[in-house]
C-alpha cells in the first residue's frame, strides 16, 4: 500500500509561502492594471517567467524534447494554463475586487474534480466528491450573489470571465496528465510559458500596442513580482511541495490563497469584500475540505475507535 504523504513541518512552511505569494499575485496584477491593459500584463508575465525558467533548465542541464508533438502540448498547455485564465481573471479585476477574484478563483479545484471525473476512469466521481462538488457550486452562487446571476453587466461579467478562468485550469490539469506527464516539472513549466508567449507578444501589441518599457518603478516593481516570485519562482516551489507533500495536501494552498488576497487588498487598495462574499468562501472552502476527505476520515476514526 503507498505510504500517505504527510505535511512535515518543512512542507507546512513551503505550502504557507506558495499561498503568500499566489495571493500576493492578485494585488500586483491590479497594481500594473493601473498603467497596462489586461493582455500586456499577462505578456510581461509569461514572457519574462519563461525567461527565467529556461535559464534553470540550461543551468540544470535537462535535455530538450526532440518530438514535435511535445512542443505542440507545450502550446495547448500555455493556451489552457496561462493565456486564457491569465487574461480572463487581469480582465475581471478591471471590474471586481482583487479578494473576490481569488474567492472565485478558489474554485479551480471544484471544477478540476469534475473535469478528471469526465476523462479519467480513476477519478470517478464518489457520493462524496459529488457533495463536495455540490457545496462549492453553492459558495461560488454565493459569493457571485444572486442578483448577479439574474442580470447582465461589467460586474457580473467579470465574475463570469474569472471562473471561465478556473475552468481553463482545470482543463490544463488534465491536459498536463495525458500530454506532459513523465518530463521533469522545470521543462514542462518552461516550455508551456514559452508556448504562452508566442500567443500573447503578438495578441498584446496588435490589440493594445507595442510592449512599453517605459514604465513607472510601481508597475515594473508589481511586474517583477507576479512574473518573477508569483510566477517563475512559485511553479518551482509548487513542484518541491508537491513532491513533499502530495497533490491532496496542495488543495490547502487554494484555501489559504484567498485569505491573503482579501487582507492585501483591504490594507493596500480599500477594498471591502460584501457580506455574501465571505459567505460564499466559507461555503466553497466547507466544500474543499469534503472533496480533500481526510478531515471526515479523521473525525470518523476518532468517533468510532
Amino acid at each position: 500500500m503507498t505510504p500517505q504523504k504527510i505535511l512535515t513541518t518543512r512542507a507546512w512552511a513551503e505550502l504557507v509561502l506558495l499561498s503568500l505569494i499566489w495571493g500576493g499575485s492578485f494585488l500586483s496584477v491590479r497594481v500594473a492594471l493601473n498603467e497596462l491593459g489586461p493582455l500586456t500584463v499577462v505578456a510581461h508575465r509569461v514572457g519574462w517567467a519563461a525567461l527565467i525558467l529556461w535559464a534553470v533548465v540550461l543551468i540544470r542541464r535537462i535535455p530538450l524534447p526532440r518530438s514535435p508533438r511535445i512542443w505542440a502540448a507545450f502550446l495547448v498547455m500555455g493556451l489552457l494554463n496561462n493565456v486564457i485564465p491569465f487574461t480572463l481573471m487581469a480582465w475581471g479585476q478591471l471590474h471586481i475586487e482583487t479578494g473576490l477574484t481569488s474567492i472565485l478563483n478558489a474554485a479551480t479545484a471544484i471544477f478540476g474534480v469534475l473535469v478528471a471525473a469526465l476523462f479519467f476512469a480513476d477519478e470517478r466521481l464518489t457520493p462524496r466528491r459529488a457533495m463536495g462538488v455540490t457545496l462549492g457550486f453553492l459558495g461560488v452562487a454565493t459569493a457571485i450573489g444572486i442578483g448577479a446571476l439574474a442580470r447582465i453587466d461589467l460586474r457580473s461579467l467579470a465574475q463570469l470571465a474569472v471562473l471561465t478562468g478556473t475552468v481553463s485550469y482545470a482543463l490544463a490539469g488534465a491536459w498536463a496528465r495525458v500530454r506532459l506527464s513523465g518530463l521533469p516539472p522545470q521543462l514542462a513549466a518552461a516550455g508551456m510559458l514559452s508556448g504562452s508567449t508566442i500567443v500573447m507578444l503578438p495578441l498584446a501589441w496588435v490589440v493594445e500596442g507595442p510592449i512599453r518599457l517605459d514604465l513607472t518603478p510601481a508597475t515594473w516593481g508589481a511586474i517583477a513580482y507576479y512574473a518573477v516570485i508569483a510566477t517563475a519562482f512559485a511553479y518551482l516551489l509548487y513542484y518541491r511541495v508537491l513532491a513533499m507533500a502530495g497533490s491532496g495536501n496542495l488543495m490547502l494552498c487554494t484555501l489559504l490563497v484567498a485569505p491573503v488576497a482579501i487582507i492585501l487588498g483591504a490594507v493596500f487598495l480599500g477594498e471591502a469584500l460584501r457580506p455574501n462574499a465571505y459567505a460564499g468562501f466559507f461555503i466553497l472552502a466547507l466544500g474543499l475540505v469534503i472533496l480533500d476527505g481526510r478531515l471526515l476520515n479523521h473525525l470518523r476514526r476518532g468517533k468510532f475507535s
